[in-house]
């Protein structure tokens, strides 16, 4: 039981790593999306999102699921589709933060980025990647 709990930490440590790289690379992109492009930022949001989460897609899949037994394409598309409901909880975040009680963008981002980024984990690790207590 130790050794379980022991991958499990390391997988959430490696998972978080993971998380924090490609959410940085989230920030940078709506930065750079809302600041120079001149594109929303509630249009942005999900953009930069759907984009970071990708590439958290070939990352976490290499070192934090590596042992999963679910094909490469199908995992992404769970991955996909647990990153959609991930930018559309996101963004309506986001937009309530700044509109209702009038936040910075970013500021609003990072608030976001914890409850779901734990949310994603949780549903990768149980549903689409299935190696909750196998590895």
């Amino acid at each position: 039981m130790e050794n379980v709990t022991k991958r499990g930490v390391l997988r959430f440590v490696r998972y978080s790593v993971v998380g924090i790289a490609t959410f940085l690379f989230d920030l940078a992109l709506l930065y750079y999306a809302v600041q120079f492009l001149g594109i929303p930022y509630y249009a942005a949001t999900p953009l930069a999102f759907l984009v970071a989460v990708s590439c958290n897609y070939s990352l976490s899949r290499s070192f934090v699921f590596s042992k999963t037994e679910r094909r490469w394409h199908t995992g992404y598309l769970y991955f996909i589709a647990i990153a959609l409901i991930g930018a559309f909880l996101t963004t309506a975040l986001v937009v309530f933060l700044v509109a209702k009680l009038g936040l910075f963008y970013i500021v609003a981002r990072v608030l976001t980025a914890g409850l779901i980024g734990s949310g994603n984990y949780f549903f990768n690790l149980y549903w689409n990647f299935k190696v909750a207590g196998k590895h």
